[in-house]
């Protein structure tokens, strides 16, 4: 793609904590407009809660976006606390999350557009995923039985 070329990308992402705060991980899913898979993967990030692993893969995600070079970016999520939060709906109480928040709002800066929409778990993409944050778990609770990464 040249540099003179606009592009827009789709990001679905989705975080997840086994217990609450748990071993957590996330994962995104970066498409095309056409809906092609330009880059997938998940990262397992230690104990955290199920929201901090959702603007954790929130975070990701528009950095990736950002890596990819997109100029607007919809970022897709089943998590309607974070979507509304960072649209401004709901305000953001917990002390846990303010960083996040705001890290989320700093990044959405740096494109020419930024969408948040909150979609149902069985969305094909977030779906696609959850699978992958739920496989990463699972080989780190392998590799280390209390789920912890190894010092």
């Amino acid at each position: 793609m040249s540099v003179s070329e606009y592009m827009k990308l789709q990001v679905f992402t989705d975080g997840g904590s086994r217990g609450n705060p748990g071993p957590a991980a996330f994962a995104i899913v970066v498409t095309d407009g056409t809906g092609k898979i330009l880059k997938e993967y998940a990262r397992y990030i230690g104990k955290c809660t199920n929201n901090e692993a959702e603007y954790r893969g929130a975070i990701a995600a528009l950095e990736e976006a950002m890596a990819l070079g997109a100029d607007e970016v919809e970022l897709v999520s089943d998590s309607q606390l974070l979507v509304r939060q960072v649209n401004g709906q709901y305000a953001c109480r917990a002390a846990n999350l303010k960083p996040h928040l705001a890290k989320v709002r700093k990044l959405a800066k740096e494109f020419s557009r930024v969408t948040f929409t909150s979609v149902g778990r069985e969305h094909p993409m977030v779906a696609r995923a959850d699978a992958l944050l739920n496989h990463e778990q699972d080989v780190m609770r392998e590799l280390t039985p209390r789920g912890r990464a190894n010092p």
